[in-house]
């Protein structure tokens, strides 16, 4: 038997009712990150609030239980290695999500990122997201 291993997610509203999961949007699938280190995914949800995202909060779940929730919930899952380079979000957000901040009923919602090109321009440019990322690589 395998055993589980802890990762680390990205929520938004943790322990609420309104409690939401990041994915990201590959193709017309969704894809939940499970990062190995909690400090990837720390740096990770720094690049999302750089992104005009709500403030992500990083929780730590069983591998098992995440696999589940995205089986579940007919999503796809990605395990971040650790020290396998800095993930990056991709630069377009989703213009509409499944998850409302405002609504009570909305337990298991998500916001997302677009993995895929827009015609829209970013919110930040590229050099804005190279100066983040260069700060952020300075963190390690």
């Amino acid at each position: 038997m395998i055993t589980p291993m802890r990762v680390f997610v990205l929520l938004f509203n943790a322990r609420t009712e309104n409690e939401g999961i990041h994915t990201i949007q590959v193709g017309a699938r969704n894809k939940v990150l499970m990062f190995e280190s909690e400090d990837d995914a720390a740096r990770y949800a720094l690049m999302l609030e750089a992104q005009d995202f709500p403030t992500p909060t990083v929780e730590a779940f069983d591998s098992e239980e995440i696999k589940e929730f995205c089986q579940s919930a007919d999503y796809d899952w990605e395990i971040v290695p650790t020290d396998s380079g800095l993930a990056i979000p991709p630069e377009m957000n989703v213009e509409e999500t499944d998850w409302n901040p405002e609504s009570e009923e909305n337990v298991a919602g998500e916001t997302r990122s677009r993995n895929q090109e827009s015609p829209e321009k970013p919110e930040l440019s590229d050099s804005e997201l190279e100066s983040i990322r260069r700060k952020l690589e300075g963190l390690l």
